[in-house]
């Protein structure tokens, strides 16, 4: 069987099973070659498109203001930017819900991220993700094996694939689904471009989920993002209870953020704006 035949065989009940150690040991493989592309076939067909024109068919378009934050320059006599993208643009018209947390997601992490995305597929939700290890790719696997639609939004250029070892899904979510980035081809990235490419996640999505995230992960960054540009963030109601983390009652103070029990909260608020949006 080749590599190829086994990744398409991986389910998400089996992708659960690997269990948290097996994925953290992979991710920080990973995470020493950040920019491998050995085993990737980039897209051939890389668009342009202004965000504005993006999202001209959703309440998400932002102001110029949030739109510095993004990490682009802005021109005075344009309030816009610029993302690259292969695939099916038009996903970006249906309600769309970022699921994000840790790379050294737990197995009760695992399960309810399959759980979650699984509901969101069933009502017609395109999940978001952010194609790295632990929540980011059960999330796109599991949308996908159960399908739905799923968004990648990546922090590097279409032709780089960080993790090399979902360089595979990648090529999977180009091809029948979308893929997103921010930076131009030869651009180079590091880690400092993760954080820009969690708030364009989150400026392209309804909402946000996190589904386990520390008190210094990186998924911070959308949860703030969330919260300046007046969106939806749910936290998992495991986060919120867990008395090791301080995080969560900095976010919880706001109306737009809410502990997550069930997916039926998450597709009640996206049908309508949150209530701070405009």
């Amino acid at each position: 069987m080749t590599r190829r035949e086994k990744y398409e065989n991986v389910s998400a009940t089996s992708v659960a099973r690997a269990g948290a150690k097996r994925m953290y040991a992979a991710t920080m493989q990973a995470e020493s070659k950040p920019n491998n592309t050995e085993r990737y076939a980039p897209p051939r067909d890389i668009h342009t498109v202004r965000l504005s024109d993006a999202l001209k068919e959703t309440h998400r378009f932002p102001n110029r203001r949030q739109l510095d934050f993004l990490g682009r320059s802005v021109t005075d006599d344009k309030d816009d930017t610029t993302i690259f993208y292969a695939g099916d643009l038009s996903l970006l018209n249906r309600p769309c819900v970022a699921i994000v947390g840790t790379r050294q997601v737990s197995d009760a992490g695992i399960a309810r991220t399959v759980r979650l995305a699984k509901g969101l597929v069933e009502a017609g939700v395109v999940v978001v993700s952010g194609l790295a290890y632990g929540v980011d790719a059960v999330a796109h696997r599991t949308a996908i094996d159960a399908g739905g639609r799923t968004i990648s939004v990546i922090g590097t250029p279409l032709d780089k694939a960080s993790p090399s070892e979902n360089a595979v899904m990648q090529e999977e979510i180009y091809r029948d689904h979308l893929l997103i980035s921010q930076f131009p081809i030869g651009q180079k990235t590091s880690r400092a471009s993760f954080p820009l490419r969690n708030k364009l996640m989150a400026t392209l999505s309804d909402a946000t989920v996190v589904m386990e995230a520390s008190d210094t992960s990186g998924t911070l960054h959308q949860a703030a993002e969330c919260t300046r540009l007046g969106r939806w963030l749910f936290i998992a109601r495991s986060v919120v209870d867990d008395p090791a983390l301080t995080w969560p009652a900095k976010f919880l103070k706001y109306e737009t953020c809410m502990p997550l029990d069930n997916v039926e909260q998450v597709i009640e608020r996206v049908s309508a704006p949150s209530p701070s949006a405009g």
